[in-house]
Formats: C-alpha cells, sequence, structure tokens
C-alpha cells in the first residue's frame, strides 16, 4: 500500500507541529503551557503568523492535561471521546510523557474540558488540566533558528533523485541482494521477540522460511500512480515536481521529476505539461508559507494496458471566488483539449479537486470531473479492473501480478477453499484468488472502493464473490458464519484469510476479530511496510489471552516482492497457520505453564506500548 505522495497535508493549515491527531498520526514533541491561555509577545511574530489567517485552526483551543502516569493512546482518546463526550479535533501525545496536549473546535468546549479534567481521577492519578499555547509554524520557526546562526554555513539540498530514489546508483541486482538482507534482519528479531513472547512457538519458528526478495519484472518506469506538488525551485522558478523535504523540516523547495527512474513517461509528461500550464495562468501556484496561491498539486494516474491518462489538479480554492474557480476549471479543460493537437501523449480523463483545508468529520478532499472518461482500466492477473480517481491501486502494476502469484502460492487454496479479503479495496486481490476458490468475500470501509469491486467482478464475469462494506472487525465474525453456512455437510472447511492493510498495519481491533474466528486457521498478510506491520505478527502468534481469544497463527514461510525498485521499500508476505486447540495444548510441557503466564504478561506490555504508539 505504499504511495509517493508529496502533497502539503491539510494539518500544516490547521496544527503545524502535529504530534498525535485522531487519525493517528505520532510525532515526539514537547512543548511549554502558560497560564490561562495567554500568548507569550513573541507570538505575534512569523512563527505564530498561521493564527491570524481567516482560517480555523484548534491550536486557539488547546490544553494541556498533566498527571497522566503511564498511559496508551487509545484508552485516552477513549475516556475523551466516550467517556466525557468531548469533541476534540486532535492528541498531541509525546511518547513516554506522562502528560498530553488536546485541541478543541471552540472556547466553550476547551473550558469544558478544563472544568471537567482539573482534578478527575482516572486509573488511580488526579489529572491536572491547564490552557496551553499555540505550537509554533515549523517552518517560521526553523528558518527564524538559522537567522540567528551567525556563521550558518549553507546547507546542501538533497536532490529529487536522492529523496525519491535513493537506490538508484546501485546496480538492480545489489539493491535486491541489500533488500533480502534487510528483510532477513528484520524476520530474524521478530522471531527472536516471538520466542520471548510465545514459549509455544519455538517449534514453529525453527521451521519458518524466509525465500527472497523476489525481482520487479520493471526496474524502470514502474509508477502507476504520482503525486506531484506546485511550488517553485531555489532560482524561484515555479515548478510541477516532487518536494525536496517537508514542511515542518522548514522546506517548501520542489524539484523537477524529468531524471527520475521510476516514473514513466507518460507521467514526465504529466507533470510538464501542467507545469506549462500554471507558469501561463494568471492562477498562482500555492505556497504553504502563509497560504497564498491556488495550483497546490497534480495526480497522475496511468495505465500500461491502456494507454489512458487520468490527471487530477488538486486547487486550494480558499482565496478564490466561486466565479474564479469556474475560470480555473474551464482554463484546465481548453489547455488539455488544445495539448492533444500537439503532443504524443493525451489526458483522457480530467479531475479538478478542492484540497482547501478539511471540514469537521471529513476525511478526503472532494473531486469534480471536468472532461473525458470518469475511469481509466488496467490489467492484473488477466484481469480488468476500473480504477477512480481515490481508488488504492497497486502503485507498480507488473509487480501486482508477481505479488499475487506468491499470495496464492504460498496458501495453496483449492475449490473447496472460501477466501476472506480483510481490507479489500477495489477488489484486486479478492478477484485474482476467485478462479481457485470456490468462493471469496471482501469487506472494505470505503463505499466507493466497494462500488469498483462490484463493478470489476461483473466486468470480469465473476460470480463466485461478495463484498461488503463497512469495518472489517464488524464483518469478519459474519463472513466467516456465511462460508460455514454453505459448507457441504462432511467436507472439512478450509477458510483462508488475506489481508492488504496501508503502511500502518492493522488495528488491533481486526486482529483480535482474526484471532477470535477459530474457523480461520491459515492467513496471509501482505504488507508494503514490514517495519510497522511487526507489531501486527506480534498480535497474531502471542500466547491466547483476555484481549487476543483463539489460538495463535504462527509464522510458516515468507517471501518479499521488490514492488518499489530503485526505493527502500519492500513488499512483504507470510504466510501464518494455527494449529487446533486441542494439538496446542497437549503439546505443553511439564513446568511451561509458568513460563507461559510470565511471557503473556510481557506479551500484554508489548501489546500496550505498541498500540500507544501505532493506534
Amino acid at each position: 500500500m505504499e504511495t509517493l505522495s508529496t502533497e502539503i497535508p491539510a494539518e500544516v493549515v490547521d496544527k503545524p507541529e502535529e504530534i498525535e491527531d485522531i487519525a493517528g498520526n505520532t510525532k515526539d514533541a514537547e512543548e511549554p503551557a502558560v497560564e490561562n491561555g495567554k500568548e507569550e509577545p513573541e507570538k505575534a511574530g512569523e512563527e505564530y503568523a498561521y493564527l491570524e489567517r481567516n482560517e480555523f485552526t484548534s491550536e486557539i483551543f488547546k490544553i494541556e492535561v498533566k498527571n497522566l502516569g503511564y498511559f496508551g493512546i487509545g484508552e485516552f482518546k477513549k475516556l475523551l471521546r466516550s467517556t466525557l463526550k468531548f469533541d476534540m479535533t486532535k492528541i498531541k501525545a509525546p511518547t513516554r510523557k506522562e502528560f498530553a496536549f488536546v485541541c478543541f473546535r471552540s472556547q466553550e468546549d476547551q473550558q469544558r474540558a478544563l472544568e471537567t479534567l482539573n482534578g478527575y481521577k482516572w486509573k488511580g492519578k488526579v489529572l491536572k488540566a491547564q490552557a496551553a499555547k499555540a505550537s509554533a509554524d515549523p517552518l517560521q520557526k526553523k528558518r527564524a533558528a538559522e537567522d540567528q546562526e551567525s556563521e550558518r554555513k549553507p546547507k546542501k539540498q538533497r536532490t529529487a533523485v536522492e529523496a525519491t530514489c535513493p537506490l538508484s546508483h546501485i546496480p538492480y541486482e545489489q539493491q535486491l541482494k541489500q533488500k533480502s538482507e534487510e528483510m532477513s534482519a528484520l524476520l530474524a528479531k521478530y522471531t527472536q521477540e516471538l520466542r520471548r513472547i510465545n514459549p509455544r512457538a519455538k517449534p514453529h519458528l525453527d521451521k519458518f522460511k524466509f525465500e527472497e526478495v523476489l525481482p520487479s519484472p520493471t526496474v524502470n518506469g514502474y509508477r502507476n500512480k504520482n503525486e506531484f506538488t506546485v511550488g517553485k525551485n531555489s532560482a524561484g522558478e515555479v515548478i510541477v515536481g516532487f518536494r525536496l523535504g517537508c514542511y515542518s523540516d522548514g522546506s517548501v523547495e520542489v524539484a523537477e521529476v524529468q531524471d527520475l527512474p521510476h516514473l514513466p513517461e507518460q507521467a514526465k509528461w504529466a507533470a510538464r505539461s501542467f507545469q506549462e500550464l500554471v507558469r501561463k495562468s494568471k492562477f498562482q501556484p500555492f505556497n504553504p508559507d502563509g497560504n497564498v496561491g491556488h495550483f497546490r498539486q497534480l495526480m497522475v494516474r496511468c495505465s500500461s494496458a491502456t494507454g489512458e491518462l487520468m490527471l487530477v489538479a488538486g486547487v486550494y480554492s480558499s482565496n478564490l471566488s466561486e466565479d474564479e474557480q469556474l475560470q480555473l476549471k474551464q482554463e484546465l479543460k481548453t489547455f488539455y483539449e488544445e495539448a492533444e493537437k500537439d503532443d504524443s501523449y493525451k489526458c483522457t480523463s480530467l479531475y479538478y479537486q478542492d484540497v482547501k483545508h478539511r471540514e469537521a468529520g471529513q476525511m478526503i478532499n472532494p473531486v469534480e470531473h471536468i472532461s473525458g472518461t470518469t475511469h481509466i482500466t488496467d490489467t492484473i492477473q488477466g484481469l480488468q479492473f476500473r480504477i477512480s480517481p481515490l481508488a488504492f491501486f497497486q502503485i507498480n502494476t507488473e509487480g501486482a501480478n508477481v505479488l499475487y502469484q506468491k499470495a496464492i502460492d504460498l496458501v495453496a487454496p483449492t475449490q473447496d477453499t472460501t477466501m476472506l479479503d480483510i481490507c479489500c479495496g477495489t477488489g484486486t486481490i479478492t478477484l485474482a484468488f476467485a478462479k481457485h476458490c470456490k468462493k471469496v468475500m471482501g469487506v472494505e470501509i470505503v463505499p466507493d472502493a466497494i462500488k469498483d469491486a462490484e463493478f470489476n467482478a461483473e466486468a470480469n464475469g465473476i460470480k463466485n464473490c461478495k463484498f461488503f462494506t463497512g469495518n472489517a472487525d464488524d464483518f469478519i465474525k459474519s463472513m466467516v458464519r456465511e462460508a460455514l453456512y454453505d459448507q457441504e455437510v462432511g467436507k472439512p472447511v478450509d477458510l483462508i484469510a488475506v489481508v492488504d492493510p496501508p503502511r500502518a498495519g492493522l488495528h488491533h481491533r481486526s486482529i483480535a476479530a482474526i484471532r477470535s474466528a477459530d474457523a480461520v486457521n491459515r492467513l496471509v498478510y501482505v504488507s508494503c511496510n514490514p517495519h510497522s506491520a511487526k507489531r501486527n505478527f506480534i498480535e497474531l502468534a502471542r500466547p491466547e489471552s483476555k484481549q487476543y481469544k483463539g489460538e495463535p497463527f504462527y509464522p510458516k514461510s515468507a517471501v518479499a516482492v521488490d514492488m518499489f525498485p530503485h526505493t527502500t521499500h519492500t513488499e512483504l508476505v507470510i504466510l501464518f497457520e494455527r494449529e487446533p486447540k486441542t494439538k496446542a495444548h497437549e503439546k505443553t510441557q511439564p513446568g511451561e505453564e509458568a513460563a507461559e503466564t510470565k511471557s503473556e504478561a510481557a506479551a500484554e506490555a508489548v501489546g500496550e506500548e505498541n498500540t500507544a504508539s501505532a493506534t
């Protein structure tokens, strides 16, 4: 699920130095608090200029909660949201600290929280609450620090190649060797930790095998989706390309992408053409330093199977009137209609996306179709898939063919197998498994993705599939019941699960739901970020507990696929299996019970700590 995105995140507008927001994004930091919410005089400077903009920021209504002791961010959110019914926008919880910052939407909400939390007893602690000052704008903060350095040496800025393709200078065979060594080290660390947490895992881990990192069939020009930023280079020229650093590090410089080996020529043409449009337009490129300008980003999706090219122009509309927005949309349409006459590439699908600050409860920035088709089509495993602007689709199409085939080979389904696809997206893995299984079922929280999945199933003539819209942990048990209901009398149950979650991995509730589904005895975990997913690997294999009921899933074999040549990222596939409960209990050795009690307690502590940092 790796996506190379250079979009300036919406949280820059609302929270320039974020630590823990409601979505679960974390970063360590520590801020001072002030009595009665009175800001210091320096706030009038550039570091706090964002507070004066005509935009909402919850930094104005922030409090600090002290004396929390050791706590998990999940349980603290539950206290605030479920128990106390607070309407907060974000939580800042520095790692291993006994305090947290909470931001609200209004002064009334802030005051109610101060009155409620000051003196509130929670987990044996008496909490203290006071108003806190807003965070400084990280870009302006860094600039101010640099200005104070009397003899600062100019810092050498990374190039676009160094920022996005750090391994491109290494021969591809060496890249694969380096990634194989990294995956081997990661899995060795995981298995070592699991041996400590669950002694029963030892015989399984002794047999666990990691094959290798398989090469991508396409090494150059493989990315079918890219998100380019509109900005300026060091010379002040308008550029459509990739950011060389992040806003919080004080960097807004953008570099061209024409020399990047992992981008297809279609994507490079899209960046060049959009750059030409922006330079000619009366509308300005967006500048995060002050939130001024209009053209903010360009998302490009292309299909190697059909040659189709989708462009989604991201525009910051907060400082545009409705009439100006209509003018800009018409300018986009006219430009690309004219470009068809002269250029070798053609925009087949054009969208406008409003990427201003999101409103409360808004999960995505809305898109509006301008011209051309509404979708593009690509092919994986011989199946055609309709791709909408915001749908997830594997970045490397040819690599996905290898990835999905290895997942199928690892679990070896038969015509008696029912497969459950957790986080199914547009149904690519679900439908790839369909011809190998009796029945496949998928669940996804995004309604539009399920619509695409159902369309893709019908377009490919696949009948043995069913899709559900909602939280995975709410539907796992019902999908299992349906699979068991369909099972023929006298035939053994062969029920497998496949998970391909986002980079952060599965929520612990989903892991608990999978473990409690006793009929599922094999699971394939596909991870685009194995370092983050290690938490899930431990949760699957730890001893049974109050939180994780059901026998553990033990790793049996693993293989990696290089879905992202020239970068440091790798896709890892692990097959997990578990034994029936009776067999596992029969293998318990004398004296092992006490050891397991200690290891289970250790596992609980590790789980709570990981949940606090990764929820």
